[in-house]
């Protein structure tokens, strides 16, 4: 009947209520719970299902920044990275006529620069003599004895292979001339070096300690004679490897490659002084000769200028 629908193109009352109701009784849900509901129809037991599923939570969320883990590995992370942030030091170290750039903590020690020394150029840390105005103590960091950036480091010694290498031939000849000036009369007591120490020992030398062994002084050794009986200092220029002998009237300054030995001698009677040479040329007479020099910087004078290890 006409009067019991309604007319065309209006809508019953109760649709949009109940469009209304359906929008509205769905609840917010994961939608595996609708289709579920679906699955089962409409009935408690779907609904009870679709609760029950959606009792379920998401999976917990990352843990937030306050976090005591996570505080603790971004800690460790600052820790590890400590030591990347140790005042470094660039040094030339120099060995055997080479020089090598690096760059070292400048807390370290003597000790640890030996060992960064011997990965460079393997030479053991034992046979190492390290100077730095002096020889570097090996309890001391570079901060202790205030090495600067772009100091330079002057390393003597041999390799074991160097020390290998010397063949029994050599060593037997080298024997038999130490052997042969055994027998000559001492050098304290030649004419030549007789008339100079006859002069009696400077009042301005400097002191000795005896049965020492000391690293090389910071200032320039001074007080001593020459062969001509005038006054003579000695400077070791070690970052320019250069010997300075200096007298009253000039200064001669010599690469210390081109001295080719090193001699000396107690003096007698005066044991904690020593006479000594400087080979400038290939004969004896070549020889410039010191007197008065301290018995604990002979060994000293000797590695610095030769730049190896003697064994006398």
């Amino acid at each position: 009947m006409a009067a019991a629908g309604a007319p065309d193109g209006m809508e019953e009352p109760g649709m949009d209520t109940e469009a209304e109701a359906v929008v509205t009784e769905v609840p917010t849900r994961p939608l595996n719970c609708v289709e579920a509901e679906a699955a089962a129809g409409a009935g408690a037991a779907a609904e009870d299902s679709c609760d029950a599923r959606g009792s379920l939570q998401p999976p917990a969320p990352a843990q937030p920044p306050g976090d005591p883990t996570a505080q603790a590995s971004v800690s460790n992370g600052e820790d590890a990275g400590g030591g990347a942030e140790r005042e470094l030091v660039d040094l030339k170290i120099i060995w055997n006529k080479t020089k090598h750039d690096v760059k070292v903590p400048l807390d370290s020690t003597g000790s640890e620069l030996k060992q960064k020394i011997h990965s460079i150029t393997g030479l053991p840390p034992a046979m190492q003599k390290v100077m730095y105005k002096g020889l570097v103590p090996e309890d001391k960091t570079l901060r202790e004895i205030k090495v600067t950036s772009g100091a330079k480091i002057m390393v003597v010694g041999s390799t074991i292979n160097d020390v290998l290498a010397v063949n029994t031939p050599k060593d037997a000849t080298q024997q038999d001339a130490k052997a042969e000036e055994n027998k000559k009369e001492p050098l304290c007591r030649q004419k030549q070096h007789r008339r100079v120490l006859d002069k009696g020992k400077p009042e301005d030398v400097m002191p000795s300690v005896k049965g020492a062994q000391e690293r090389l002084p910071t200032v320039p050794l001074s007080g001593m004679y020459n062969k001509s009986g005038g006054k003579v200092r000695l400077t070791f220029k070690l970052e320019q490897d250069q010997l300075w002998i200096g007298t009253k009237e000039r200064t001669e300054k010599l690469p210390m490659a081109s001295i080719k030995n090193v001699v000396s001698e107690p003096i007698e009677g005066h044991e904690d002084y020593h006479m000594m040479a400087f080979q400038l040329g290939p004969t004896e007479a070549s020889y410039y000769w010191v007197y008065w020099v301290p018995t604990q910087y002979v060994d000293a004078i000797k590695d610095t200028v030769l730049g190896k290890w003697q064994y006398f």
